[in-house]
C-alpha cells in the first residue's frame, strides 16, 4: 500500500508586491499549490506521458531540493517539489 504525506504550506512575507504571475491567472496573494513527490524527475516522465508540459527542473533556492512546475487546466501553477 503506497502512504500518503500531505504537506501545507503557508508564507506571509510583509510588503510583498502584486505580481502578475501567468497573465491574469494568478489571484494576489495566491502563489500557488505545491506537492511533495519521492521523485520529481519520475513524477514529470508520469506528467510528460500523459501529454501536460512542466518547466525545466530546478532547485528551489529556498528548501535546496529539485522542483518543478506545471499548470491546472485553468493555467493556475502547480509545483512538484522533493
Amino acid at each position: 500500500m503506497t502512504s500518503l504525506l500531505l504537506e501545507l504550506e503557508l508564507f506571509i512575507k510583509e510588503g510583498c508586491p502584486e505580481r502578475p504571475g501567468w497573465p491574469g491567472k494568478e489571484a494576489y496573494g495566491l502563489r500557488h499549490l505545491a506537492f511533495r513527490v519521492d521523485s520529481v524527475e519520475d513524477t514529470v516522465s508520469e506528467l510528460t506521458a500523459l501529454g501536460i508540459e512542466t518547466e525545466p527542473i530546478r532547485q528551489d533556492t529556498f528548501t535546496g531540493e529539485k522542483m518543478t512546475f506545471f499548470h491546472d487546466p485553468d493555467g493556475l501553477p502547480l509545483e512538484l517539489h522533493e
